[in-house]
């Protein structure tokens, strides 16, 4: 792991001033950030994965969709049972999931 790359998401993060970073910017920043920290970081960059695979850059692509909503899953899936936002998010991407194959 680029220790530099970590620094520059840390610092973005901070200096967007928001609770959530969302877009692409908040993606690359919970990706890189859950790496280092996954039960900080991994519930924002489970959320951002499904706000992300509602955006009009991948609504008409579902296989992007479907892959987007996977990851929030798997991500989800690998916070641990004590993280108070876990159950939250991983409901949030099996709902958006299932929403989408119906």
């Amino acid at each position: 792991m680029d220790q530099d790359m970590v620094v520059q998401a840390r610092v973005r993060l901070l200096s967007a001033n928001r609770r959530v970073v969302r877009g692409v910017e908040g993606l690359w920043i919970y990706r890189l950030l859950t790496q280092v920290q996954p039960e900080v970081y991994g519930s924002k960059l489970a959320y951002v994965l499904v706000e992300e695979s509602n955006s009009p850059m991948v609504r008409e692509l579902p296989e992007r969709r479907l892959a987007l909503l996977d990851e929030a899953v798997e991500v989800a899936k690998a916070l641990s049972t004590a993280n108070p936002y876990r159950e939250k998010v991983l409901q949030r991407a099996l709902a958006a999931k299932a929403h989408m194959t119906s």
